[in-house]
């Protein structure tokens, strides 16, 4: 059975024994439900002790390679722009218009569950000091003067911030050092994904004792809210998916419904999959078909976006985010969804490539934005159906960023290109 089936089963139960023990009333059954709330309070701290050191060792591994701009050349340097800025509109967008599509979700929930201990108190901190900071303050903040406490406080911006710049140090040192940093932070990284896999074999069983307690205090509310939730992170994934098309004609110089009638197999595959890599055939024929973009673009563009670029990341985490906190009834103004949009636009890079490995990376931003990482459980138990339409657009933005990098080369170079050859021909 796959994982996303066990999680949506064990979802189904805890929602539909939560609502008939709420409704029938019984103290007794609802204290019984409350008792598996330590256990779901396990499971999320096990996921969020691994995301710190898991982040650094991504991050570090994944720009101190790639940022070696004389080991990959200008066409690595042009593609890693062109995914940053479409990592960047995508989060100018969806920030703005997500809050306006949650504002439609009713504020007077009939039972909110309460937040978990020391969440509140965050929560109040966190708002407190958002309304009383002042630009000089917050500038100042974004360089941590220790790296160490702004880890352990959950201090994600200043920690991104530090961290890439520790990544390029380490790009720039000699070979030796190079080698050997990024040796232990490639073997870190492995490590954690180990742990990670076995936190996620047990996403029924923490999935549950995190649902049915929730389910018996709030009742069939939660569906509902629920169903909100994965309609507008759908929905958002397919308005996405829809502006690319004619950011491909712009900027990379394909017609819509060309580029369209090429996306379409990947596009089957990611949707009935739920897997970019298992796209990549797909999509390598359909750029060089299809679209008729060079081979030695298209084999260096295409497995680095698959495994790397996650479009979807600006879309997933704000959902995700605004849809944790109107359920906590903690709200989230611009200067929280400013943090979520800075960190989906460098974290998506080192998202690791397990199920739910988007989900997983929030927790210690949750902290940073006042949100109880309780939530993420939540987020994981409900991705299944979304996570068809987040792959589907991490495809699509792959090859639109492959269209993209290939007109960009075409542009700054002396040749032709002739959509139809598979190469560029001197001019």
């Amino acid at each position: 059975m796959k994982e996303s089936t066990r999680v949506l089963l064990a979802l189904g139960a805890a929602i539909s024994g939560g609502v008939l023990i709420g409704a029938s009333g019984n103290g007794s059954f609802v204290h019984a439900a409350d008792l598996l709330t330590p256990i779901g309070t396990m499971w999320v701290n096990a996921i969020r002790m691994t995301v710190i050191p898991l982040v650094i060792s991504l991050l570090i591994t994944g720009v101190a390679s790639a940022s070696d701009v004389k080991a990959i050349g200008r066409m690595g340097g042009r593609t890693l722009l062109v995914f940053g800025l479409l990592l960047a509109a995508v989060a100018a967008l969806v920030i703005p218009l997500a809050p306006a599509l949650f504002a439609l979700l009713p504020h007077d929930l009939a039972a909110r569950p309460p937040l978990p201990a020391g969440a509140a108190e965050a929560a109040n901190q966190i708002s407190s000091g958002g309304q009383q900071q002042t630009a000089s303050a917050w500038l100042t903040s974004l360089i941590p003067s220790n790296p160490i406490a702004a880890a352990a406080s959950g201090a994600m911006v200043p920690l991104i911030i530090f961290t890439l710049l520790f990544a390029l140090a380490i790009a720039r040192s000699p070979a030796p050092a190079r080698v050997a940093l990024l040796g232990f932070f490639r073997a870190l990284a492995d490590a954690m994904l180990v742990m990670v896999r076995w936190i996620v074999l047990l996403a029924p069983i923490g999935v549950f004792a995190l649902v049915l307690p929730l389910a018996a205090h709030v009742g069939a509310g939660l569906a509902g809210a629920i169903g909100f939730y994965v309609a507008a992170y759908s929905i958002g994934c397919v308005f996405v998916i829809a502006l690319l098309y004619p950011v491909v004609a712009v900027f990379g110089g394909i017609p819509i419904r060309r580029f369209a009638r090429a996306a379409l197999p990947a596009q089957l595959i990611a949707f009935s999959s739920s897997s970019s890599i298992a796209s990549l055939p797909a999509l390598v024929e359909s750029a060089e078909l299809g679209l008729g973009l060079p081979k030695r673009i298209t084999g260096f563009v295409l497995p680095l976006a698959v495994s790397t670029f996650k479009i979807a990341a600006p879309v997933s985490w704000t959902m995700g985010a605004l849809f944790v906190g109107w359920f906590y009834g903690v709200p989230l103004h611009a200067r929280e969804l400013a943090t979520v949009a800075f960190a989906a636009v460098f974290l998506a890079f080192g998202v690791p490539g397990i199920p739910r490995g988007a989900f997983i990376m929030l927790t210690p931003l949750f902290a940073a934005i006042g949100l109880p990482a309780e939530g993420i459980g939540i987020l994981i138990a409900v991705d299944a159906l979304p996570d068809l339409f987040a792959t589907t657009l991490n495809v699509t933005g792959d090859l639109a960023a492959t269209a993209i990098v290939a007109r960009a080369t075409e542009r700054r170079s002396d040749r032709i290109f002739h959509p139809r050859d598979s190469e560029f021909q001197e001019a």
